[in-house]
């Protein structure tokens, strides 16, 4: 059974940082790319970064130069390392294990975690 656990989401003033983390289980995770979405209220749930088995990242150009995925696969663990926030980032935040196909991240229909809540106050 896949299980995908995500932590580290709050209440944070803008300009503050936050690090997410995504803890996966009954998957070969070193050999899964990862990818973070995120959702906010009336809007579609878009991906923030993706990080390959290889380490190769894509990221959403409104997130370039602020957020940082990475992995530890020891850990069985991928992080999102979110800086300069903004009101704009809030939303629940979502952890994908998925493909890595082409340079371009696709995401699994079915594996997806509960997701973190994230707000960023003005």
């Amino acid at each position: 059974q896949v299980q995908l656990v995500e932590s580290g989401g709050g209440l944070v003033q803008a300009g503050g940082s936050l690090r997410l983390s995504c803890a996966a289980s009954g998957i070969i995770f070193s050999l899964n790319a990862m990818g973070w979405y995120r959702q906010a209220p009336g809007k579609r749930r878009e991906l923030v970064a993706a990080i390959s088995s290889g380490g190769s990242t894509v990221y959403a150009d409104s997130v370039k130069g602020r957020f940082t995925i990475s992995r530890d696969n020891a850990k069985n663990t991928v992080y999102l390392q979110m800086n300069t926030l903004k009101p704009e980032d809030t939303a629940v935040y979502y952890c994908n294990a998925g493909k890595w196909i082409g340079g371009t991240y696709v995401y699994s229909h079915d594996y997806w975690g509960q997701g973190t809540q994230v707000t960023v106050s003005s």
